[in-house]
């Protein structure tokens, strides 16, 4: 259950957390000021009920993340690809996760066509997705179709960022790093796997159409 918080209340909890770790974990800060060198990268949703670093379980310094609505990558946006660059080109990260989760409201409003201001330009890429995909997504019974775009949605944005000049690159030069297509559920805290693995540029084709497959094979309460 939430409570009122207000803006003075953050430095509060924040003095608290700060001292709280260094009773912990004498030299954490330190530690953390030395070197970032996270193995991973999350591109996720901005919402603000799917943080990265507590549903993997994984510390501060350890996941390099960046979030937008309904986690899209396209090749339009220089923010999020100026990031994944840095996270591949100077971080070295082995695995990028592109995370969507269920419930999503910016994927709900390219289902349904809603209207939601601004954000219908951002949201367009996800009626792209809604578009391609018209024929399995009218197969899908009505009260699991929001469920399907939330997976189909996380699936190609890992294409994208497979196809992106930043992945080409470090795969030419022989650096490895893996993508991976997975959702999240509001409803339990789990990962799904939505078998959208990439491990380098070859067989992109087929590992998509096979996780476009399990999509619409899956059974689902």
């Amino acid at each position: 259950m939430t409570t009122s918080t207000s803006i003075d209340d953050l430095f509060v909890h924040n003095k608290e957390w700060a001292a709280q770790m260094e009773r912990d974990r004498p030299g954490f800060f330190t530690g953390l000021m030395a070197q970032q060198k996270p193995k991973y990268m999350w591109i996720g949703c901005s919402d603000s009920r799917v943080p990265a670093n507590q549903i993997t379980g994984l510390e501060p310094g350890e996941v390099f993340v960046h979030r937008n609505v309904a986690n899209v990558v396209v090749p339009s946006d220089l923010n999020a690809l100026t990031t994944i660059q840095y996270a591949v080109d100077h971080l070295k990260v082995e695995h990028l996760m592109v995370v969507g989760h269920y419930g999503c409201g910016g994927v709900l409003a390219a289902l349904e066509g809603v209207r939601l201001g601004l954000a219908d330009n951002w949201t367009r890429h996800v009626r792209d997705v809604r578009d391609k995909h018209y024929d399995l997504i009218k197969a899908t019974a009505v009260q699991h179709r929001h469920d399907v775009l939330c997976e189909l949605n996380a699936i190609e944005q890992v294409m994208n960022v497979a196809q992106s000049t930043v992945l080409q690159d470090a795969w030419a030069r022989g650096q490895k790093v893996a993508l991976h297509g997975w959702c999240y559920s509001l409803k339990n805290g789990h990962i799904t796997n939505l078998h959208m693995t990439v491990p380098g540029e070859g067989g992109l084709h087929e590992v998509h159409q096979k996780a476009v497959e399990m999509v619409a094979s899956r059974q689902r309460d």
